[in-house]
């Protein structure tokens, strides 16, 4: 009983907590936007002038123009010299590295190799997994990885959060005619959904 109440609990936070955390980012951002942004704008402009909601209009366009800016040669030459500092610092540099590696598979700018679905080949045998090639170039890998034809290739574990990634041959991988999710949904389900 107690494992059939904790299983369905379990299940209920993992359908609950991404859409609750995305919820609440949004909010996080509108308030702090709102909070911090307003006072300046009160500082700014009189209070006459001034209606709710501004300081969450300003935060966008500063988050706007910040993005704009970032294409500039020379301020992604200034950003990249404060990240080495970060990556210099030694609590800070942990932390730091592993939000940014998920933002930046998010990035619109970043080509999504992760999108590309592949099916690798297991030793000599006839079995293949589905996986993710998510990096294909050598260059990007770690010096011992880098020599031969290798792609680094992420294979999700059914049922569970979590998987291996792998360094495989790129002749050991095939593409396969199915976008991300599909593959995601099929490889986690154990194909029983389509």
């Amino acid at each position: 009983m107690f494992r059939f109440i904790s299983r369905h609990i379990l299940t209920g936070l993992m359908t609950i907590l991404p859409v609750l955390l995305s919820f609440y980012l949004l909010y996080w951002f509108a308030v702090t936007a709102e909070t911090m942004l307003g006072k300046m704008m009160r500082m700014v402009i009189s209070e006459d002038y001034y209606w709710p909601g501004m300081g969450l209009v300003v935060g966008l366009v500063v988050v706007f123009f910040i993005g704009l800016m970032m294409h500039a040669y020379i301020v992604q030459r200034l950003f990249a010299r404060g990240e080495k500092i970060l990556y210099r610092m030694p609590l800070i540099k942990s932390v730091y590295r592993a939000i940014r590696d998920f933002f930046n598979y998010f990035s619109p700018d970043k080509d999504k190799e992760f999108d590309q679905v592949v099916a690798v080949r297991i030793g000599d045998m006839e079995m293949e997994v589905i996986g993710f090639i998510t990096q294909s170039n050598s260059a990007n890998l770690p010096a011992d990885f880098r020599g031969d034809d290798h792609v680094l290739v992420y294979i999700p574990l059914s049922y569970m959060i979590g998987g291996y990634t792998v360094l495989v041959p790129r002749s050991a991988t095939r593409p396969v005619n199915m976008n991300m999710e599909e593959a995601m949904r099929f490889t986690l389900t154990a194909g029983v959904t389509r």
